[in-house]
């Protein structure tokens, strides 16, 4: 199977072409400081924590110590965390609330809202889905309702905010909007899902909120994007409703696209991965599966693909040392597996069935696993089998929120509630 996809032509393979493909420099997209959480899926949005992150190797029976809990409102939008401040983003009373949190207690410092009137048209909640972006003293949230916003994240001051479902003409989708912004360089990317205006993705100005371009009639999927260097120069990984593609972010030029994703009640959800400096991975369910392969600044050439080695509804795969961990299937439909699979073939090396669904992340050579039934664990991914270290159920309600881990304290989030648990050794 050969695709894809510059714009306009076919290229046939990629391998041998003269580009080379970095995983992209923390400090060139994300200054974070060691053990800072400042978007989703952490430092890399990759599930994987700073090296210096250090965890316990057993919890206590009661499960980790709880350092403070705090009520929440509405929504799925798991937490941002720069160093000793927590950025929340939630639906109170009718208003998409940020509000920034002291990491130490769980106290407000400051928050800021604006009013809201979102219905889902499929079930879900009311309240924002996607993670705030921490970047540069700025935090950056994108509402349900298509709400682009950015605040001072010293004293919450607003420095802009744009209403990007109405000004480009996108539809809210099924949940509302889920796909987190990107900051690269002085833009923030954004998949609006505005096709109508051939304003699939935007650039905004960083400084301003200011339209930089437009480009695509791509529809908004729910995957957050991520970021590469291609051939020396930032580069972003999307994945949109119906479409994984690779634009330069400074223009928007769109350098290659395949399709990926199936029209109906789908969603493409997990965030695209870059392996190994220059493959991708990509995943969905409903059908969709699978795609790894080799890319560079004309085009991705497939290495493996299909359904069969990995279909996940919205679990982001975590990739370490050429093997890709993953749950396999969907929350609302079970079973789910938990699966390791060899990174260059797509083979499945070793499964634990009917393990249910939920999200990973990963640090100091273990993974934490927030199960949506409740349970989190503590674990080691073995030759043959995941080693479960230790359990427990530190909350009462449903654990789809991603978490966050920052200085050794995981923030996880249910329906209700916020807590901060004590993960040090």
């Amino acid at each position: 199977m050969r695709w894809l996809f510059p714009l306009g032509r076919t290229v046939r393979g990629c391998c041998g072409a003269a580009f080379s493909v970095a995983a992209f420099s923390l400090a060139v997209a994300f200054p974070a400081a060691a053990g800072d959480w400042p978007q989703i899926l952490g430092p890399s949005r990759n599930g994987i924590a700073a090296a210096d992150e250090k965890l316990a190797d057993r919890w206590p029976d009661g499960g980790p110590r709880t350092l403070w809990k705090r009520p929440v409102g509405s929504g799925y939008a798991g937490v941002a965390v720069a160093g000793e401040r927590v950025v929340l983003f939630h639906r109170v009373d009718g208003n998409e609330v940020v509000e920034a949190i002291e990491a130490t207690s769980g106290k407000t410092l400051w928050s800021d809202g604006q009013r809201t009137t979102f219905q889902p048209q499929v079930g879900g909640g009311d309240g924002p889905l996607c993670v705030p972006v921490i970047h540069d003293g700025m935090v950056i949230t994108y509402g349900a309702q298509g709400r682009l916003a950015c605040h001072e994240l010293a004293s919450g001051r607003r420095l802009w905010s744009r209403e990007t479902h109405r000004d480009f003409d996108a539809s809210e989708g099924y949940f509302g909007a889920g796909s987190t912004p990107l900051v690269v360089g002085d833009r923030v990317i954004v998949n609006v899902g505005g096709g109508k205006q051939e304003a699939g993705i935007v650039g905004f100005v960083l400084a301003t909120g200011e339209t930089a371009w437009t480009r695509t009639t791509e529809l908004a999927g729910y995957a957050a994007a991520t970021a590469a260097v291609v051939a020396g120069e930032p580069h972003v990984l999307m994945v949109t409703r119906l479409s994984c593609l690779l634009l330069e972010p400074r223009e928007g030029t769109i350098r290659w696209r395949f399709p990926f994703g199936q029209r109906g009640p789908t969603v493409n959800a997990a965030t695209p991965l870059v392996l190994g400096g220059d493959h991708l991975l990509v995943t969905a369910s409903y059908g969709i599966g699978s795609v790894y392969a080799a890319f560079d600044a004309t085009a991705a050439t497939p290495v493996w693909d299909g359904e069969q080695s990995l279909a996940t509804q919205y679990c982001t795969p975590i990739a370490i040392a050429g093997r890709i961990y993953a749950i396999d299937g969907r929350d609302d439909v079970p079973p789910a597996d938990f699966k390791c699979l060899d990174e260059k073939t797509g083979r499945v090396l070793w499964s634990e069935r009917g393990f249910g669904y939920g999200t990973l992340l990963a640090a100091d050579g273990k993974l934490v696993i927030a199960k949506t039934e409740g349970e989190l664990l503590l674990a080691k991914a073995g030759e043959t089998a995941l080693e479960v270290l230790a359990r427990a159920r530190p909350l009462a309600g449903t654990l789809r929120p991603l978490p966050a881990l920052a200085a050794g304290r995981l923030y996880l989030r249910d329906d209700t509630t916020l807590t901060c648990l004590d993960l040090r050794p």
